[in-house]
Order: structure tokens, then C-alpha cells, then sequence
């Protein structure tokens, strides 16, 4: 997949209360399926006291991104009123690689499954608001490990593509690269020529 595409660019959460009831959204973007799903259950841990804790997420499930895998869960609220209403905003909004949480605190007044809808719809367009969207590119996590003596050249040229990476230095040098998928191949290609193939890619 190397089509670039919306997601937000910041974990975020938005707050607000609906006739007693508490909504809290909480929005990530996420690489992958099952950093979605960590997502999911780590708010719902941190928020064990809920009554309920509503998931939603649209991520690129495949390597080439062709297969866009949507889920979302009522979570005990009734049928259609929760986790579809999330989904939806965030469908609507183009968004991929991006996970949502609304967690309730019942305050005691039936909002009825149109109620229910507005409120969780406005939970996750609030909380996106907060996150901020982005055009990302597709990346992937590349480990470079080089001897000290090439560091500064591989160095170099990470600093000159503008790509976030973080370095450590032990006997071997190894840096750990976010680099954009379309770009991969030409930038393996650089470093392995600029060190005379004395770098190891993983």
C-alpha cells in the first residue's frame, strides 16, 4: 500500500455529559490490527468501572492494503445505538489505521437509541477534533545495525531523508528507522552502497 491515507495524528480523548450520562471518547492511530485491539483493551481495563466501553477502528489489514478490516461492538448498549454510530464517523470521515474507544458512566436517565447515537457519535468527532488528521504515508519499522565506523555516514543520511529514528549506540550502532513504504527499497539500496554493503537490514 503505498497510497497515502487519512488517520489522526495524535492520541486524544474529549469529554463531555449528556443528561448525567459521561462520555469519554478515546481516539489512536494504530499500524495494525492487534495494536487496535490493545488499544481497545487497555482503555477498557483502565476503565473497568464503565458501564459501558464502545470500540470501533478501520485499519489496513494487509501488507499491500487492500483489505480494510472495520469492527465495532454495541458493548451491551442496545443493537445499532453505540458502536456503529463510532464506525461511522469514522468511515465518514476517511479515516484509516485509527481506533476509537467511547467509554459511558450511566447517570441514570435512558437517553433512548437515538439519544445514544447523537452521543456517541459527537464522543468520537470530538475526540478526532482533538487528535487532529493527517495524510499519512505507509511506513514501515526498519532496523539498521552498523560497526561505529559507518554510524555516521547511515547517520547522515536518515538526517537527509527527514525520517524519525532512534539511535543506539553499544559496540555496534543500531538505529530503528520509520521509512515511508515507497521509499523503502531506494534507501536500502543508499545505505548498503554508502557503507560498501557493510550494514545489516532488518
Amino acid at each position: 500500500m503505498s497510497r497515502a491515507y487519512r488517520t489522526v495524528a495524535d492520541p486524544a480523548s474529549a469529554e463531555f455529559v449528556v443528561q448525567g450520562s459521561e462520555f469519554i471518547g478515546h481516539v489512536r492511530p494504530v499500524d495494525t490490527v492487534d495494536a487496535a485491539d490493545d488499544f481497545v483493551d487497555a482503555v477498557s481495563e483502565e476503565y473497568a468501572d464503565a458501564t459501558h466501553n464502545v470500540p470501533a477502528y478501520r485499519v489496513r489489514a494487509d501488507a499491500d492494503g487492500e483489505f480494510l478490516r472495520e469492527y465495532s461492538s454495541d458493548a451491551g448498549e442496545p443493537s445499532g445505538s453505540a458502536g456503529k454510530p463510532a464506525l461511522n464517523v469514522l468511515a465518514q470521515q476517511d479515516l484509516e489505521n485509527c481506533a476509537v474507544v467511547v467509554t459511558r458512566y450511566y447517570g441514570g436517565t435512558n437517553l433512548g437509541v437515538g439519544g445514544l447515537v447523537r452521543a456517541y457519535s459527537r464522543a468520537v468527532k470530538e475526540a478526532v477534533d482533538a487528535a487532529g488528521v493527517v495524510e499519512e504515508r505507509p511506513h514501515e519499522q526498519v532496523t539498521i545495525t552498523v560497526a561505529y565506523d559507518d554510524s555516521g555516514t547511515v547517520r547522515s543520511i536518515l538526517e537527509s531523508e527527514g525520517y524519525e529514528f532512534d539511535a543506539d549506540y553499544q559496540t555496534e550502532v543500531t538505529f530503528d528507522v520509520r521509512v515511508p513504504l515507497a521509499e523503502s527499497e531506494g534507501v536500502r539500496d543508499r545505505l548498503r552502497s554508502a557503507t560498501s554493503g557493510r550494514v545489516t537490514l532488518e
